[in-house]
């Protein structure tokens, strides 16, 4: 099931001085100065808490954050469909498929059949001992390893996204059926630096 850690956070309060450009005439500074709240937190949670996609809380995607998180093959195809939700780097069948079961004995989720774990671990013992066959036998058989590979399969990728898209995806995913999934990933957005406080604007 989803896990998520290493996370950072950065440009919370540059981007908090931004969000009050629109009103600024001639030039600005959004540095900040550790020791200077400059900002105005009443009219920030009123823009950060805004309806979606009316503009005012744009200021929110300048506010990046970067996580690690390991997930099953399911996951990443109702994710990637957010579209400031970028895939950094991540593990890779195509590059260690036919090593990946002896190194890990964790890489199926707890809902994968047994009786299909087999089937993997049988298809990829064949290909790791193909080794002598010809280039079209041995691609078939890989072919097959990643052809039969579950959606529970899981692996890890590093993330890079920003509170804006998170506030979408958060009030999305907050009550989706996939509640160990999402549920994990959404009690990872209430737990960032001031995130449910600004999207909410209490």
């Amino acid at each position: 099931m989803l896990e998520i850690k290493n996370i950072e956070v950065a440009f919370l309060h540059r981007a908090f001085k931004a969000s009050a450009n629109p009103m600024k005439v001639g030039e600005i500074d959004t540095r900040w100065l550790k020791d200077k709240e400059d900002y105005n937190m009443k009219t920030i949670k009123k823009l950060a808490s805004a309806e979606g996609a009316s503009g005012h809380d744009n200021f929110l995607n300048g506010i990046r954050v970067f996580f690690d998180v390991k997930y099953p093959q399911y996951w990443t195809i109702e994710a990637e469909r957010y579209h400031w939700f970028d895939i950094v780097s991540s593990q890779s069948k195509m590059h260690r498929l036919h090593v990946m079961l002896r190194t890990d004995e964790h890489l199926f989720n707890k809902y994968v059949d047994k009786r299909v774990i087999a089937i993997v671990e049988e298809k990829i013992a064949k290909y790791n001992a193909s080794a002598g066959l010809e280039k079209d036998e041995r691609y078939r058989l890989f072919m097959e390893c990643v052809s039969n590979i579950p959606l529970g399969f899981e692996m890890w990728m590093s993330v890079s996204t920003n509170y804006l898209q998170l506030k979408t995806m958060y009030n999305q995913r907050k009550t989706h059926k996939l509640k160990e999934d999402w549920g994990e990933f959404c009690s990872m957005c209430e737990q960032l630096p001031m995130f449910l406080e600004l999207i909410k604007g209490e």
